[in-house]
């Protein structure tokens, strides 16, 4: 199915990238907590002068600023840095894939909950840090009384922040999905007319040809209407319609393509994106195959390692740099969209490798292995 990838990229990465994705590299967060940190030592060290600051000359007084500054941004770091280990620590724990299932309450639980427990235990340690008595932070009014506040007042935030998230994220997903299954629904008009008019041109000398054609653009279209109705599909309805398009293609080029298609029933059970290796497979056909006189054989494999499941597509078709020499396109924003979808839903736990081979090229798809239950079905043949 030749879809607007740019699209629907897009749509993919609307949808993500709202959630759990990080913004910027890891150093920036780093710097936010530090500024962070900052503007909260600086909204004690103000209410501590509020309280007890009796003359305009205390409040101008250096040397109060150095004391207490200071030592209110040693509180405010340490709790903002014990909220951050513990963010990393609770991501580490659930994994973001699985913290992207949660509902609304767990949510909000998780995403405020974890601040307060940061407030609750920074403090007193911070308290300590900064020069004062543990002991002192527990039987003092102000210390107790201020960090129940401070924490009180960080959850409730935290909690209206991410409702609000989650409601955003439910309406725009829905948005995205609807989105998404127009966007899928554009079968390329030139694929579709080229395969009639092959099956009009065989019916005059090759009717059984013809037919068989006909049969395997049925399959084709059944498999891809199937998989539009999927917000998650699994990797054997992926195998399923990557095979309807060969045997398609393999009617019209003949003994020009020959291919292969190679995976146990646990790696056909995966959940996978839907449309997530057509690309690959049809890279493989236009860009390495196709235009080769002699033509070629793809190869599309599915292997489990331990909790990583490896998806291959492998031709031995013109190769990358004359596919790139020919200027018929290209692969790259095909690829750079499969990218970006992985690098949305997992990170850095997935991944896609291109490279060339003698003759060929080879793309791996590695993603965490999951299972979806009664997705894996075959169409009739």
């Amino acid at each position: 199915m030749h879809i607007n990838r740019q699209l629907l990229a897009a749509s993919w990465r609307s949808y993500w990238s709202q959630d759990l994705v990080r913004a910027g590299p890891y150093w920036l967060q780093i710097l936010w907590s530090v500024l962070i940190a900052m503007a909260v030592g600086l909204v004690f060290t103000l209410l501590g002068f509020v309280r007890y600051a009796k003359t305009v000359s205390d409040w101008l007084s250096v040397a109060n600023w150095l004391v207490w500054y200071p030592r209110n941004l040693i509180i405010s770091g340490t709790i903002i840095a014990i909220i951050h280990v513990l963010f990393e620590v609770g991501f580490a724990a659930f994994t973001r894939q699985r913290i992207r299932r949660f509902n609304r309450w767990q949510r909000t639980l998780f995403f405020s909950g974890i601040p307060a427990v940061g407030v609750y235990t920074g403090w007193p340690l911070g308290y300590a840090l900064a020069g004062g008595q543990v002991g002192d932070f527990f039987t003092n009014t102000n210390s107790i009384v201020g960090s129940l506040l401070f924490s009180g007042l960080m959850t409730l935030l935290m909690a209206v922040y991410w409702s609000s998230r989650h409601r955003e994220t439910q309406a725009q997903a829905m948005a995205t999905e609807a989105r998404l299954k127009l966007l899928q629904a554009q079968i390329e008009p030139h694929f579709l007319f080229n395969t009639l008019a092959n099956v009009v041109s065989l019916m005059d000398y090759d009717t059984p040809r013809a037919k068989q054609m006909l049969e395997s653009f049925i399959d084709y279209l059944r498999a891809s209407l199937s998989q539009l109705r999927r917000d998650d599909s699994s990797l054997g309805a992926e195998l399923d319609m990557a095979h309807a398009y060969l045997a398609l293609l393999q009617t019209r080029m003949a003994e020009r393509l020959r291919y292969r298609i190679e995976a146990s029933d646990a790696c056909r059970a995966a959940r996978v994106p839907p449309l997530l290796l057509q690309p690959l497979v049809e890279n493989a056909i236009q860009h390495g195959l196709e235009p080769k006189v002699d033509g070629g054989e793809v190869i599309i494999r599915a292997e489990l390692d331990g909790k990583m499941l490896h998806m291959s597509v492998q031709d031995d078709g013109l190769g990358l740099e004359q596919a790139a020499s020919r200027k018929s396109g290209g692969t790259g924003l095909a690829v750079n969209n499969i990218r970006e979808r992985l690098q949305s839903r997992w990170g850095n736990e997935a991944s896609l490798d291109i490279r060339s081979l003698e003759p060929g090229v080879l793309a791996t798809l590695s993603i965490p292995f999951t299972t979806t239950p009664n997705h894996d079905h075959r169409p009739d043949r």
